[in-house]
C-alpha cells in the first residue's frame, strides 16, 4: 500500500531523514512525505514518529494504486 502524508511547514534535511523509507517533497507551506508503508502497525509507527519529532500531520491518505 502507498500513503502519503502532508506535513505542515517545510521539514529540514535532519527531520526527512528520520523517514528513510518515505520520499519526500516540498510544496507551499507543506512537506509531503510518500511511500510504501507494509502494514497497519507500519502506519501507526509513522505517525508516533511524527508525533515524537512534535510534526503536525494535516492528512494521512492511502493512494490508489
Amino acid at each position: 500500500m502507498r500513503y502519503e502524508l502532508r506535513v505542515d511547514g517545510q521539514m529540514s534535511d535532519m527531520l526527512t531523514n528520520a523517514f528513510p523509507e518515505l520520499d519526500s517533497v516540498v510544496v507551499p507551506h507543506q512537506t509531503v512525505l510518500s511511500g510504501q508503508v507494509v502494514d497497519e502497525e507500519h502506519r501507526y509507527g509513522l505517525l508516533a514518529r511524527c508525533q515524537s519529532l512534535g510534526l503536525h500531520v494535516l492528512e494521512m491518505q492511502r493512494l490508489p494504486g
